[in-house]
């Protein structure tokens, strides 16, 4: 039996039409499944991982945080790989990522994450009155004044010297004032009789 060879020609012609449609699919199909954007947030920083990308595209990409960019737009082609640095915060900050797919927006991507706030960014509660203060530069606790440095009160005084002690110094009152002053008045009295004495003959006389 005889094939016709207009027969095998058209079944050559179905043959290389299905293989050609396979191809297509496997074509479009790829870059669907390889397209790989990952990215992460921490309370400190922002890690982003776009690989697999289509590098005779230009592709986009964009990071906002709280509406202000924090990854101002730029170009990629096959890979970008960036980690940034979040700015200091007291509550939680909103970062948006856009990525802008060259071959196609259902490779796109527009997503939120949160970034919470570090724990070691709170600040430490101030020291209360009644706990010791430390010196700045060794933080050993401030000295006061020990028992020993303060005067004490129980202290015996000086002992003042005994009034009869040989090495005080004369002040005038000696014990040989009464005596003098006896004297003296003896003195007196004496020459106030004699002279009594004196009138009293006179008086005679005359």
């Amino acid at each position: 039996m005889t094939i016709p060879r207009r027969s095998l020609r058209a079944a050559g012609t179905l043959a290389a039409a299905a293989v050609v449609g396979l191809t297509g699919v496997v074509l479009s199909a790829g870059p669907a499944t390889a397209h790989t954007p990952t990215w992460a947030v921490t309370c400190s920083e922002v890690s982003l991982d776009l690989t697999a990308y289509n590098s005779n595209v230009t592709n986009r990409v964009t990071i906002t945080v709280d509406g202000k960019d924090l990854l101002p737009t730029e170009t990629f082609g096959e890979e970008f790989h960036k980690k940034l640095e979040l700015p200091e915060h007291d509550k939680a900050l909103t970062v948006h990522l856009v990525v802008k797919a060259g071959d196609g927006d259902n490779f796109s991507r527009d997503e939120t994450k949160t970034a919470p706030v570090c724990e070691d960014a709170t600040p430490s509660p101030a020291p209360s009155e009644g706990t010791p203060s430390t010196a700045p530069s060794t933080g050993a606790p401030i000295a006061s004044a020990t028992p020993s440095e303060v005067p004490s009160a129980s202290a015996p005084g000086a002992v003042s010297p005994s009034p009869s002690s040989p090495d005080l110094a004369e002040t005038g009152s000696s014990s040989a004032t009464p005596v003098i002053a006896g004297a003296a008045v003896a003195v007196l009295l004496a020459g106030g009789g004699i002279m009594w004495a004196v009138r009293k003959r006179r008086t005679a006389q005359h």
